[in-house]
């Protein structure tokens, strides 16, 4: 590392490593989480407010830590080659001080502000995707993601816990969806940069059973997403608002991902990328639509 290279870190290197859009998208699903764990209208503010600080700074340190481990393996992927720490703009040993300093204020932060149980959990699921998966279940399985998936799919189990202090069937119901919704997210990546995670020999299922396996694991994962997507209806936890948007949404990745199996279209896998991330986000919204609607006057 050149002294002109550590120069050049400033605020926005270590922005950068802590994949601000990857959590971004995590925080607004804890945010739902705290919204449907309030009555209508009622939303605890201090609640709202630090613990998307405290969440959010428990996953911008399992982002850092992820690119610390992942540090030569980023370097030669296109997709990552420009990050900070290939780049040389932050030094190994400052991303792990910075990561342990945004870990240790997760902890303080929903510890004295919010409770004990969100901390725990919010720093399990750290350690579950900075240590579980990206030390170990991404190199050793092609279903890293099935399995490892679960440490991403929590935070809106942690605004729901954050609001009543207990681990609620209805806020678990939110982790499934997320969960089911993962495998199709990544493998559409997966398939996009198929050739990358081959040069760096990571266990990726389209480079271990190939596309068109992938493929119908995708379908496979989608249609039990979709299914899984209902149970808030059929559990009387969301409305018919909801129920709506789930179908019309789910209909629609439903349809990217058939295009995605039986056309060639080079650029379909990214697509169906953006759209599950799209799709996330705006089923979540639908959930929160679904809550206030009915308690609007004149509804």
């Amino acid at each position: 590392m050149t002294e002109s290279a550590i120069k050049t870190a400033n605020w926005r290197n270590y922005y950068d490593l802590c994949k601000p859009k990857v959590v971004a998208l995590l925080l607004l699903t804890a945010i739902v989480g705290v919204v449907l764990a309030s009555p209508p209208w009622q939303i605890p503010l201090f609640t709202l407010v630090v613990s998307t600080v405290g969440i959010g700074l428990a996953a911008a340190a399992g982002a850092v830590i992820n690119q610390v481990v992942e540090r030569e393996n980023d370097a030669r992927m296109a997709r990552t080659e420009g990050r900070p720490l290939p780049q040389g703009k932050v030094t190994q040993q400052n991303a792990f001080i910075f990561a342990v300093m945004l870990a240790a204020a997760s902890v303080f932060i929903l510890t004295a502000w919010i409770n004990v149980l969100t901390a725990a959990l919010t720093f399990a699921s750290m350690i579950g995707y900075a240590v579980v998966y990206t030390m170990y279940l991404k190199k050793a399985t092609p279903q890293n993601i099935v399995i490892g998936g679960l440490a991403g799919a929590t935070p809106p189990l942690l605004g729901w816990t954050s609001v009543t202090n207990s681990v609620d069937p209805h806020g678990l119901l939110l982790v499934l969806i997320i969960y089911t919704w993962t495998p199709p997210h990544f493998w559409a990546l997966a398939i996009h940069r198929r050739d990358d995670y081959a040069k760096v020999n990571l266990p990726m299922l389209p480079v271990t059973h190939g596309i068109e396996f992938t493929k119908y694991a995708i379908l496979g994962y989608t249609i039990l997403m979709v299914l899984v997507t209902l149970l808030p209806y059929l559990a009387y936890m969301r409305g018919l608002i909801y129920l709506v948007a789930a179908l019309l949404l789910g209909g629609y990745f439903l349809y990217m991902v058939l295009r995605l199996m039986f056309t060639d279209h080079h650029h379909l896998a990214i697509k169906t990328f953006v759209y599950s991330i799209n799709y996330l986000m705006l089923l979540f919204i639908a959930m929160v639509v679904d809550h206030y609607l009915p308690y609007y006057p004149g509804y």
